[in-house]
């Protein structure tokens, strides 16, 4: 038995009237409608998405808690923002490694918003000893990154994305082949899919093929620095 229904319409209802009245009294006047459809709903999808998670690698969290789990904060940090509105007018979901403490971990991820969907798989912006330990591993063995990289399943859905250097990282030849995946000083993969099937039961058999789909190359990753798959 699942409690999971769907996040449904309104959920977006909600991010799109958040989006109108960025502030705290609305928000604290409408707390109970964003428990009701959004924190709720994410934690009953997060519940039914933790065995199959497992199954794909128990290294993985599908943690269902209200602060510190897999549902993103819904306030936003804006000590370094020009932007002060303070809550965040989207669903972000991680489950994150068991040995990652934030967002620079290894994961997979899901993002909600008025208008559109997708999910995420990999690495955002890792720290330095990271970076060279996955371009390295690239440097070793770029077959086997290419293998992964080019899979059939994983390139059907994903697309990598993030940000680059401009100029080869230390280290590394100009003229590498892989020069491109080298520079690269994100490695994620995103999968854009059409928002209304995000949003019924059916999402978290979607959102489990799509996380197998881009395994290998979590895997890959989570070799190149030494923490297990």
């Amino acid at each position: 038995m699942t409690d999971f229904r769907g996040f449904g319409t309104a959920l977006t209802a909600f991010l799109e009237e958040l989006r109108s009245n960025n502030e705290r009294d609305w928000f604290n006047a409408n707390r109970q409608r964003y428990e009701d459809a959004v924190r709720e709903p994410a934690r009953a999808f997060i519940r039914e998405m933790a065995p199959a998670l497992a199954a794909i690698s128990p290294h993985f969290r599908a943690d269902d808690r209200k602060q510190g789990g897999s549902l993103m904060r819904v306030h936003r940090d804006t000590r370094f923002s020009r932007d002060k509105t303070p809550y965040k007018t989207n669903v972000g979901i991680q489950f994150r490694h068991a040995l990652g403490r934030d967002v620079h971990a290894p994961g997979f991820y899901v993002h909600l918003e008025p208008g559109s969907a997708f999910m995420g798989a990999g690495m955002w912006h890792p720290d330095s000893g990271a970076l060279f330990m996955i371009r390295s591993r690239i440097d070793e063995e770029p077959d086997r990154w290419c293998e992964v990289r080019d899979e059939e399943a994983f390139r059907s859905c994903y697309r990598l994305g993030g940000e680059s250097l401009k100029t080869m990282p230390r280290g590394f030849a100009k003229d590498h082949p892989l020069a491109e995946d080298l520079r690269r000083k994100d490695f994620i993969a995103g999968h854009e899919l059409p928002l209304a099937e995000a949003l019924g039961p059916e999402f978290v058999d979607l959102a489990v093929s799509r996380i197998r789909d881009s395994a290998r190359f979590v895997r890959f990753l989570c070799e190149a620095i030494d923490v297990p798959f």
